[in-house]
């Protein structure tokens, strides 16, 4: 793993706005950075891969004993999300994606940080942004990059599973919140679907089931919003009453396997393993170099770093409130004064099939960590 220095294509700007990346620039502030890129070996890219795989089996079996153990007042997980979660578990209704948050160090060693499991960010990055680029900039080498193929697969195969028509795109104000979701939207519609699409605000309700604005009743939606969010909205109640007639995805179990108390279950369960990192809930244990998560956050807030030498780093946020896990450290290396994570894509049925690079200044993503493209040899 090296990370290489290059000269942007001129007309950067342009070229990633035509592709769906209009947040490229954020306040002025560098997202999508090709002033650089990474450069991985095939057999770096295998152990990536394979490690992927072997974690969404682990992350399995994690979530099957907070099932069997009834751990999710310790997750801090609604009572009332309960049985719907264990009923759909079993029933194993139709499920996209995946994101792992992946540390390496450049020589073998890697670290699962969680588990991006219900609201797929960064995907339209690694999936079709940094493609155009290695075709514009690298042609004869290659990327860790099936996402597209591989979701569009998966949509196909669904097209007989998913109730009612059209499947509605559901997703916040946020620009790119919508954007991602415009992408699968359009990634679904290749594969048979019909589609339609209404923010989160949008959605209605006639007393009897949600609807759209035309007050046409909602069969099956795709949402962009975590589920720990759509459970503390004022129509919480509806949705757990009416779940069983509609279908949504990613469906309510995803709640279990992106909360980041999981870590602490991988743990009990396979200890010392070499993709884990020791993990804790609500407290440190013996851990002296430590990274304290709210059980439910996104894009690194609220994040502390602890040392045992005395420093600490913390970043702003809205989270915590619903308890903490406390996550053994690891020391990535920087590369030219950065660090990267590695974010490595799953879809469902389908395997391992992308990665994409976020590097920090710090030692903590967050969401202005900048999206650098990749390629392999």
């Amino acid at each position: 793993m090296i990370r290489r220095k290059q000269t942007e294509r001129a007309s950067w700007k342009s070229a990633v706005e035509s592709q769906g990346l209009v947040y490229h620039t954020p306040n002025g502030q560098r997202y999508w950075d090709e002033s650089a890129f990474y450069e991985f070996t095939s057999k770096e890219v295998d152990a990536l891969e394979a490690a992927t795989n072997e974690l969404w089996e682990m992350w399995l079996a994690a979530i099957q004993r907070v099932i069997d153990q009834n751990r999710f007042a310790e997750l801090r997980i609604s009572a009332a999300a309960v049985p719907l979660i264990i009923s759909t578990w079993n029933q194993e209704p139709p499920a996209l994606h995946g994101r792992f948050d992946l540390a390496y160090d450049g020589k073998g060693t890697i670290k699962a940080l969680e588990f991006n499991a219900d609201t797929p960010t960064a995907l339209l990055e690694a999936s079709i942004i940094q493609w155009y680029w290695l075709q514009d900039t690298h042609k004869d080498s290659d990327q860790f990059n099936s996402i597209h193929e591989k979701l569009k697969a998966k949509w196909t195969e669904l097209v007989e599973y998913i109730d009612g028509s059209p499947l509605y795109f559901t997703h916040t104000a946020d620009t790119e919140d919508m954007m991602t979701v415009t992408y699968l939207r359009d990634v679904a519609q290749q594969s048979g679907f019909k589609t339609d699409a209404l923010t989160v605000a949008e959605i209605g309700w006639n007393g009897q089931s949600f609807v759209d604005l035309s007050g046409n009743r909602i069969h099956s939606i795709y949402k962009l919003y975590p589920w720990e969010w759509l459970l503390s909205e004022a129509f919480a109640q509806h949705l757990i009453d009416t779940y069983s007639s509609m279908q949504w995805l990613e469906p309510i179990w995803k709640m279990v396997a992106s909360n980041k108390g999981i870590l602490a279950i991988l743990w009990e369960l396979y200890p010392q393993h070499p993709l884990l990192l020791e993990a804790h809930i609500d407290n440190p244990g013996l851990l002296v170099d430590y990274v304290r998560k709210p059980l439910f956050s996104r894009e690194g807030a609220n994040v502390t770093l602890v040392s045992g030498s005395g420093t600490r780093v913390d970043t702003p946020g809205n989270y915590g409130a619903g308890g903490f896990v406390y996550q053994a450290a690891f020391h990535i290396p920087q590369f030219d004064g950065n660090t990267p994570v590695i974010g490595s894509w799953y879809v469902i049925d389908q395997g391992a099939c992308g990665m994409g690079i976020r590097e920090s200044d710090g030692p903590i993503t967050t969401n202005l960590s900048r999206f650098v493209p990749h390629l392999f040899q």
